[in-house]
């Protein structure tokens, strides 16, 4: 009796607040590990999640290949193979649209700025050449004084280049066995939770349509956000329409922020290019192009495999760029999306199975034969 007074002495309702809190504390030191290891991982885990979208995305050829009668090892080198010639071909077409089209866009660029250098002194600011001059000469003095900053970023880059290299390594040999072996990989993965196989083998199934269903929407959506637009910037004749249209088609993997991104940067080489009247007309399409994508082609085409809110979208794009840059941000969004699907899955307990079919009086005892049901006068087990 003395030992239950401390409790008595304290409110229920304090209690429970009370127990909430030690669960939230320790699913946040949880999580905060978990975070920790994977930034501290993120040289393994960034490429395995880059490679887990590029299976979902390339799976459907491989099991095409394999319905057709062939072995998985040759579906599998068979859709590698396909996939490195479109990223090669794709890489050729924007690197020779480059190298063809800059020294006219440097051209158009001269050619726009003297004339709203022109428009300015004309126009209705009135402004004279020598402040002009100085305005430039300030612009160039900034660039000098950063200078230094951009040698040693340009330095950086070349240090962590033999990362890169080994991350795109890691990514090719993860994606070939992921194609060739998955069910069997995922097989072996089972076989380390015992009891608890059905409930994972639930949410991993329930990951793995989300995955596949949001990566192949969201190529199909970006495939045609990028070909409007290259066709928009072609039609205009602004240059380097090619390179802009794969970066904008690259950036709509990164919701909102992405198309935010790449749309300013074409923004600005057709305002360099044509003037500010291209610019607002590419402006106007951008925004129209946009709101059908949102409104028509992702519902559509994607589906409910992300059903985020625009605010949650927002702060799994700050988290996955604050733990490993552009890359994260762009895997972050279906990694969330996997994680939300899954859950429920591994939580909710299987389906209870359908009672046993009532049996008649005459009728044997499971497991018994008709000769020993007409000797046995025992009645049949109740439990």
């Amino acid at each position: 009796m003395l030992t239950d007074r401390p409790t008595k002495l304290v409110p229920p309702v304090l209690a429970k607040m009370a127990a909430w809190c030690l669960c939230l504390i320790l699913v946040g030191v949880v999580v905060y590990f978990f975070v920790q290891g994977i930034a501290r991982l993120s040289f393994v885990a960034l490429p395995v999640a880059i490679a887990l979208l590029l299976t979902a995305l390339l799976f459907p050829l491989a099991r095409s290949l394999r319905e057709a009668g062939m072995r998985p090892i040759y579906a599998t080198w068979i859709t590698m193979l396909v996939a490195l010639a479109v990223l090669a071909g794709t890489g050729w077409l924007v690197g020779a649209r480059a190298t063809e089209e800059f020294p006219n866009l440097v051209e158009q660029v001269q050619s726009t700025a003297r004339d709203v250098q022109n428009w300015l002194i004309t126009g209705p600011l009135h402004l004279k050449e020598a402040q002009i001059t100085s305005y430039v000469d300030e612009i160039a003095t900034m660039v000098n004084a950063q200078r230094t900053a951009i040698t040693s970023t340009v330095l950086t880059a070349g240090a962590v280049a033999f990362e890169v290299l080994a991350s795109l390594v890691l990514l090719l040999f993860v994606t070939f066995f992921l194609l060739k072996d998955g069910d069997r990989i995922w097989s072996w993965f089972l076989r380390g939770f015992g009891s608890m196989a059905p409930r994972v083998d639930r949410a991993g199934r329930a990951a793995w349509t989300t995955l596949s269903h949001y990566v192949q929407g969201t190529v199909a959506v970006a495939a045609v956000h990028g070909l409007i637009m290259g066709i928009v910037l072609a039609g205009m004749g602004v240059p380097l329409w090619a390179p802009l249209a794969v970066l904008i088609f690259f950036a709509s993997f990164i919701p909102i922020v992405g198309i935010f991104f790449a749309g300013t940067i074409a923004t600005l080489v057709t305002l360099g290019a044509k003037g500010p009247v291209y610019a607002l007309i590419f402006i106007g399409i951008l925004i129209v192009e946009q709101q059908l994508e949102n409104h028509v082609l992702q519902p559509l085409i994607v589906g409910r495999a992300l059903n985020f809110h625009p605010l949650a979208i927002i702060l799994v794009l700050a988290v996955g760029g604050i733990l490993a840059g552009i890359a994260g941000a762009a895997v972050a969004v279906p990694v969330a999306a996997v994680i939300y699907r899954a859950l429920p899955e591994l939580v909710h307990k299987p389906p209870a199975l359908p009672p046993a079919p009532a049996r008649s009086p005459d009728s044997p005892p499971p497991g018994a034969s008709s000769g020993s049901a007409d000797k046995d006068d025992s009645p049949p087990d109740t439990e």
